[in-house]
């Protein structure tokens, strides 16, 4: 249950230290953009509860041009093209076009529904190097429950034959859930035989229409034990994985490489990059369909507008990003944590638990040593 939930644009966190502590802002690396909000499926985890809309007080391409041009001042990230449906967007080639010129490495989050052979040749044309389909089960009854849609896990892998079929790389992601987590390891392996680069997985996020499936979230335990799984599957698997929304899964990395006596080696760049837990406000941040810059899409806290404000200064500036980057600053027994620099909790289950974006993950069973 919530509890205590406050406005969104505010939080019960009062910082412990002066913003200007943080004086040099980390390097960013991954922006997700939800360029539109409007969707032609209806899925019941769905962060933003997307409809088909419309949504008026989107971002035009104009504006979006000038944030790209704002964002490449500091850096050149991912920039993961996403809504709602990032191909209900007339313009969404132009943008990824223009990314890709700015020196981005531009990416997108369908649900392959509308993918066809033209739509893909464009992506490729305009410079995006993967998509990521998201599967909830692996057969059609599964998928389409939690979509919501009949005949949305035909058109999933409709869009995966088309993507493969030009050369196009796709991952997919999973977002789990009790309904679901009997079936991970058969998502997992449907993956691998669709001839995916990588499989990501998310733990639920009760935001949006999330909210409704609070009963669906799984259990602290049923967490770790899942985690552990994900884990062992690194040396029986040939694609990538990787747990995102799951922060405590970058210390079960480091635990379970000392206990086995092995050297962590992965990926820290890129599409794939495993690098730390929570990443909002770090190395990631988030832009709504508004304008809105966010740590991430669970976490909907103003940390500035792009219609107001310049991207770097946003960036820079905001102080729950500042608070966000004191690992130092956490509440409860995340700030005792020594996991704490590789891990920090998701900030976005805390606040909607408890009202404060910088309060103990809820959802972890570790007690620190």
């Amino acid at each position: 249950m919530l509890k205590n939930k406050m406005d969104q644009n505010q939080s019960s966190h009062v910082p412990s230290t002066p913003h200007a502590s943080h004086a040099t802002p980390p390097a960013l690396r991954m922006v997700a953009w939800e360029l539109i909000r409007s969707c032609n499926l209806a899925c019941v985890h769905c962060r933003a509860s997307s409809e088909r809309g419309p949504y008026p007080g989107e971002l035009t391409t104009q504006e979006c041009f000038r944030v790209m041009d704002e964002m490449a001042t500091i850096a050149q990230p991912v920039i993961i093209l996403t809504g709602g449906e990032p191909l209900l967007r007339t313009d969404i080639f132009e943008l990824a076009q223009y990314g890709t010129k700015k020196g981005f490495r531009m990416v997108m989050a369908t649900n392959g529904t509308l993918v066809t052979d033209e739509k893909v040749l464009l992506m490729k044309a305009s410079g995006i190097q993967r998509i990521s389909i998201s599967l909830d089960g692996p057969d059609p009854d599964s998928h389409d429950a939690f979509r919501k849609v009949k005949g949305a896990f035909a058109g999933a892998l409709r869009g995966i034959e088309i993507a493969k079929k030009h050369g196009l790389p796709f991952q997919i992601n999973t977002t789990i859930t009790r309904s679901n987590l009997h079936l991970i390891e058969k998502i997992l392996r449907l993956a691998m035989d669709l001839g995916a680069v990588a499989h990501h997985i998310f733990l639920l996020v009760p935001t949006g229409r999330g909210k409704d499936l609070q009963d669906q979230e799984i259990s602290a335990l049923d967490y770790e034990k899942t985690l552990h799984w994900f884990y062992e599957q690194n040396d029986q698997v040939n694609l990538q994985l990787k747990a995102t929304c799951a922060p405590h899964y970058y210390r079960i990395l480091r635990q379970r490489a000392k206990k086995e006596g092995k050297k962590l080696s992965f990926q820290t760049h890129g599409l794939d990059a495993v690098t730390r837990g929570c990443l909002g406000g770090i190395s990631f941040c988030f832009i709504s369909h508004l304008g809105q810059v966010q740590p991430c899409g669970y976490l909907e806290l103003n940390c500035g507008n792009v219609r107001q404000q310049s991207f770097p200064e946003i960036w820079e500036k905001s102080p729950i990003f500042q608070d966000l980057r004191n690992f130092d600053g956490y509440g409860g027994k995340c700030g005792r944590c020594e996991f704490r620099k590789v891990c920090g909790g998701c900030r976005a289950r805390a606040y909607e638990i408890s009202g404060d974006y910088m309060a103990e993950e809820p959802y972890c069973i570790y007690q620190p040593g």
